[in-house]
């Protein structure tokens, strides 16, 4: 379960690196794609949750960094909201 990490340009041009306990994230993300705001926290809350239960089923519990990872982003894209049709760019995945 190799430890993976995606960076992401926010809407305000803000680059942020992500963390992600499992590359399971690769089949959510694409690297240079970019995202409308929504489905960008969608996609986290899926692939980050996924991760985290795969860490569960081997170590028996679940993983709190992907859990903390995944309220990073929600505040984070909190902030932009209230914009017209924000976007969030993946820019590299990487292991």
């Amino acid at each position: 379960m190799p430890e993976t990490y995606f960076d992401v340009r926010w809407p305000d041009g803000r680059k942020n690196t992500c963390y992600s306990p499992s590359s399971v994230v690769k089949d959510y993300f694409e690297a240079t794609k970019t995202y409308s705001l929504a489905e960008f926290v969608s996609l986290s809350e899926k692939s980050l949750g996924l991760a985290s239960e795969r860490v569960r089923d081997k170590y028996g519990y679940y993983c709190s960094s992907a859990a903390d990872q995944l309220q990073r982003i929600k505040n984070t894209a909190a902030e932009f909201e209230s914009l017209k049709n924000p976007e969030v760019t993946v820019l590299r995945i990487s292991s």
